[in-house]
């Protein structure tokens, strides 16, 4: 019985959720769009990336592998996000970049894994982007935007 009763009160330490956990999906952005605007105008990997703040799968996202001079926006409103100056090959399979374009990404926490992890948002319409790890180049930074692909879109230099 005291096993039981102890596994019950883990599972109910971390299966609450905080109020805390809530302030980015009530927070007013810029942008805002009801659920079935938002599912109209994006594809459904999209809208599963950006509103239901999911992963897409390693190594799948084309932007993976994009160098040319550019910069790269919300997929869901076209905020510019980040530069491609800042971008490297972390070797994780994601979009990476040692940092933001400042002001354009917000930030916040969440424990969907059982600990803190630093999650982005568009700061214009509150798209999940990925997370921010202290894992980055050294001689930048230190920070490593572990973006999903599916979230941004890239506008090269017009050079």
């Amino acid at each position: 019985m005291k096993k039981f009763t102890l596994l019950f009160l883990i599972t109910i330490v971390f299966s609450c959720k905080s109020k805390g956990q809530d302030k980015e999906k009530t927070k007013t952005y810029p942008v805002t769009k009801t659920e079935a605007q938002w599912k109209a105008e994006l594809s459904d990997m999209e809208y599963y990336v950006l509103r239901e703040a999911g992963t897409e799968r390693a190594f799948s996202s084309p932007l993976n592998d994009e160098h040319r001079e550019g910069t790269f926006l919300c997929a869901a409103c076209n905020t510019p996000l980040f530069k491609s100056e800042n971008k490297f090959d972390s070797g994780t399979g994601w979009p990476s970049f040692d940092q933001e374009i400042k002001g354009n990404v917000a930030f916040s926490t969440d424990y969907d894994l059982g600990y803190a992890r630093t999650e982005e948002h568009c700061a214009t319409c509150g798209g999940h982007l990925g997370h921010v790890f202290n894992d980055g180049p050294k001689n930048t930074t230190g920070k490593r935007h572990c973006i999903n692909g599916v979230a941004l879109n890239f506008k090269p230099s017009s050079n």
